[in-house]
């Protein structure tokens, strides 16, 4: 948890740097004009949960940001570089629950299989909507924000994630899934876009719990924000 906060903050800091203030980034989010992570929208129910989440989330996350330490916004690219060495942890823990798990009793597996079964569509709407159904991608790449598409993206995700199921012994939920022979790569089959689309718009399992809960949780931390501001002045002004 701490880390995650820790990203957070370097991503605000890289965002300042355009001539935004902090608190209008969270006026933003609060308000609903600013987007965040489909993912944090899907509940979780069980233990084996925070391995699908550290294996899958932190995976599919590991993958958009590896690109990204490649963007051609400094600020963010540097942010990156140390975001993805602890998100990598973050994806090797997870698997090693769920490894821990599929070879564990029967109860355990099960409970292995049924978090990857609710796990693994989310995590393939992490890297956002179609190519052609996205409205930023072409001006992203143009301006090299971004450095492969959205698309691109989701089947290097595939590809490696399919090999590191088969290994533990879990099986992906999808019938369609197989193996192309001319491509190379993994065909998959499609994904729920109505349900991308009613969580990206605020409609999800958790928006409205996750966006109350964090109004909350900064009003609440109001008097440490003041507090810290205050010794950080008297400490400038040498008292």
């Amino acid at each position: 948890v701490q880390d995650e906060a820790g990203h957070g903050l370097y991503l605000y800091s890289a965002t300042e740097t355009l001539g935004i203030t902090r608190n209008e980034l969270i006026h933003q989010l609060q308000t609903g004009k600013a987007k965040y992570s489909s993912i944090f929208n899907y509940p979780t129910l069980t233990w084996a949960d925070m391995g699908a989440i550290g294996w899958l989330v932190d995976g599919a996350a590991i993958v958009n940001q590896q690109s990204l330490r490649r963007t051609s916004y400094g600020p963010y690219s540097r942010a990156m570089v140390r975001i993805c060495k602890e998100e990598s942890f973050h994806q090797r823990q997870g698997y090693e629950i769920m490894s821990k798990m599929s070879n564990g009793t029967p109860e355990q597996q099960e409970m292995a299989q049924d978090a990857l079964n609710r796990w693994w569509w989310p995590s393939l709407m992490m890297f956002g909507p179609q190519d052609s159904d996205s409205a930023h991608t072409s001006n992203a790449m143009k301006w090299k924000i971004k450095r492969e598409t959205n698309d691109d993206l989701r089947q290097l995700f595939v590809d490696r994630t399919v090999k590191q199921a088969d290994l533990i012994g879990l099986e992906i939920p999808d019938p369609k899934l197989k193996w192309n022979p001319e491509t190379k790569h993994y065909d998959f089959g499609e994904i729920d876009w109505e349900e991308f689309w009613e969580v990206v718009n605020g409609n999800g399992f958790c928006n409205k719990v996750r966006i109350n809960n964090h109004i909350n949780a900064h009003a609440e931390g109001q008097w440490v924000r003041e507090a810290a501001l205050a010794y950080a002045e008297k400490t400038q002004n040498g008292v």
